[in-house]
């Protein structure tokens, strides 16, 4: 179960975001969703790629014909400055080498924005296409940070990825990859947080 003092971050389901009323039900909808992942038992899950200080597991999805993948690894700095530096942003451009753009298109509260990024982000239907792109699709994803309970100025950070790139790659491509990009996710993580 998800620590009371953790603080996650959140992307979604494909959603039509008409106004403004929705938000609480779809926020709410993905803590839970988030939770429920966080709460699978350690036997559903097979590694899928571990270094020294990041293990990544991978169990089949059950939104889609490909893996959710939980990312896990320790972070040299305290909790809040984590969650800012992976939270959508201008830090997160400075080191996320996946993100070679950034859009937020609409804030809707605290924690809720709905944005356009390169290789991760939200799925939500928004008026603006582009041919030129497959747009890949991002099933409930979302991480928790957590501080170390032997060590507060450390925290335990757990992603959980479940991204369908779509286009006329073989999933088998994908999946190979999704581990070794979350690895690096980590690593470049670090890297930005000692700079800091």
């Amino acid at each position: 179960m998800a620590d009371p003092e953790s603080r996650w971050s959140l992307s979604g389901r494909k959603i039509k975001i008409d106004g403004l009323s929705d938000v609480a039900s779809i926020s709410t909808k993905l803590q839970n969703t988030l939770i429920q992942y966080h709460s699978i038992e350690e036997d559903q899950w097979r590694v899928a790629k571990k270094v020294k200080d990041v293990t990544v597991w991978r169990k089949p999805s059950e939104e889609f014909n490909g893996y959710l993948y939980k990312a896990q690894g320790v972070m040299d700095d305290v909790v809040n400055s984590v969650i800012d530096y992976i939270r959508p942003g201008p830090w997160r451009l400075d080191w996320d080498r996946l993100m070679t753009s950034l859009d937020i298109l609409e804030h809707f509260e605290e924690n809720c924005c709905v944005m356009r990024l390169l290789s991760c982000g939200v799925s939500v239907e928004w008026g603006e296409t582009r041919p030129e792109f497959v747009r890949g699709y991002n099933h409930p994803c979302g991480w928790f940070c957590v501080p170390l309970k032997d060590s507060p100025n450390q925290s335990l950070l757990t992603g959980y990825i479940q991204t369908d790139l779509r286009g006329m790659l073989p999933q088998s491509a994908v999946d190979t990859a999704m581990a070794g990009t979350l690895t690096n996710f980590f690593g470049d993580l670090r890297k930005a947080l000692q700079k800091a």
